[in-house]
C-alpha cells in the first residue's frame, strides 16, 4: 500500500516533496537530492512536463527514485498522451511498484519550450481518473478488453485551486475529481492561510470528503513572489510577504551576506506548515521547492514536523 495512502488513512500528518525530472538524461542530481529526502516524506510527486516544458519522463524518474529506496508519486498529463499510451505507461510503472499516481489536465504546449509540440488531450484530468477507476473496477484496458493478470490499482490523486474565482467552479471540478476516483488531493501553492480555512470550509459546506494536502512553495525572493502573482494562476503572495523578502534582499546587500531572501522563504513555509498542522487546516502538505529540495528537509524541523510511518 502506498505510504501517502497510510498516512492520510492514519490520521498521520502527510507530507510529500516535488521534484523535476532533468532536462537531459542523467539523473544524478535528482537522485542526490531524494537520498535527502528519504524518510523525511511519504512521497516525491515527479512533475509531468511542468508548464510545457520538455524534460525527461515523470515515468523514468519515478523508477530510478523507486529503486533507489524512495517512494514516487508518478504525475500524468493529458496533454502529451492519448488514453492508450496513459494506460500503457500506467501499467509499467505498476511493474516497477509504483502505486500512487496523481492526474492532471496539464498546460498547453504554446506556453512551453516546444512550441511546434502538437497537443493531444485525449483525457482530461478528470477523464484520466475516471478510466484507471473503471480500469481497477473490471480489470480491462481502455479498449474494454481484459489485462492479463488483472489490473494494478493505485492511490490516484488529483489537483485543486483555492485561490480561484468564481470559487464554486473549482468546487464542481473538484467533486468531478472526487466522484471519477480521486482519493486525496493537492492545491496550488498557498500563501493565505485564511483563504485556505476558506476553501475547506466550502469544501465541507459542499459534502465533498477528501483529503486534501496544502501546496507550500518556499519563496526564493521578492522577484519570484511577483512573477508567480503576474504569471502563475491560481498565486497569490500577499504584498506583505513581498516586502518582507525585499527588506530581506536590501540587509543582506547592505550587510555583504547573501542568501537572506531564500532563508526568510524558508522560515515563512515553515511556519505556514506548522500553523497548518497545528491548527488542523488540513491533514497535510506537499512542498514544492521548485530546484532546491534539499532545503525540504530543513523546513520540515523548522516547521517541528517529524514524519511518521
Amino acid at each position: 500500500m502506498s505510504l501517502l495512502q497510510k498516512a492520510l488513512e492514519n490520521g498521520k500528518f502527510a507530507v510529500t516533496a516535488e521534484m523535476a525530472p532533468p532536462k537531459g538524461y542523467s539523473f544524478q542530481e535528482q537522485l542526490e537530492a531524494a537520498a535527502l529526502l528519504q524518510g523525511k516524506v511519504h512521497g516525491v510527486n515527479v512533475t509531468d512536463m511542468q508548464s510545457a516544458c520538455l524534460k525527461a519522463s515523470s515515468l523514468g524518474l519515478c523508477i530510478h527514485l523507486k529503486q533507489a529506496g524512495v517512494e514516487p508519486i508518478l504525475q500524468m498529463t493529458g496533454r502529451d498522451r492519448s488514453r492508450m499510451a496513459i494506460m500503457g505507461d500506467v501499467l509499467s510503472a505498476a511493474s516497477f511498484g509504483i502505486d500512487t499516481m496523481l492526474a492532471l489536465t496539464g498546460d498547453h504546449p504554446v506556453v512551453g519550450d516546444c512550441k511546434d509540440a502538437k497537443p493531444v488531450y485525449d483525457l482530461d484530468s478528470v477523464g484520466i481518473l475516471r478510466m484507471l477507476s473503471e480500469m481497477e473496477a473490471t480489470g480491462n484496458d481502455c479498449g474494454g478488453n481484459p489485462l492479463a493478470g488483472g489490473a494494478p490499482v493505485f492511490f490516484k490523486g488529483a489537483a485543486v485551486t483555492p485561490v480561484y474565482e468564481p470559487q464554486i467552479l473549482q468546487i464542481n471540478k473538484l467533486r468531478q475529481k472526487v466522484e471519477a476516483g480521486a482519493r486525496y488531493i493537492q492545491t496550488q501553492g498557498i500563501f493565505d492561510l485564511d483563504s485556505l480555512r476558506q476553501f475547506m470550509e466550502a469544501v465541507d459546506k459542499a459534502g465533498i470528503k477528501v483529503p486534501i494536502m496544502a501546496g507550500i512553495i518556499p519563496l526564493k525572493a521578492a522577484g519570484m513572489a511577483k512573477f508567480m502573482n503576474e504569471n502563475v494562476p491560481g498565486i497569490a503572495v500577499p504584498q506583505e510577504m513581498i516586502d518582507r523578502l525585499a527588506a530581506a534582499a536590501a540587509e543582506g546587500k547592505e550587510k555583504g551576506v547573501k542568501g537572506l531572501p531564500a532563508k526568510l522563504g524558508m522560515e515563512m513555509a515553515a511556519e505556514m506548515i506548522a500553523k497548518i498542522r497545528d491548527g488542523h487546516i488540513c491533514p497535510g502538505v506537499h512542498i514544492m521547492a521548485i530546484g532546491a529540495e534539499r532545503n525540504v528537509p530543513p523546513i520540515l524541523e523548522m516547521a517541528g514536523v517529524q514524519v511518521e510511518f
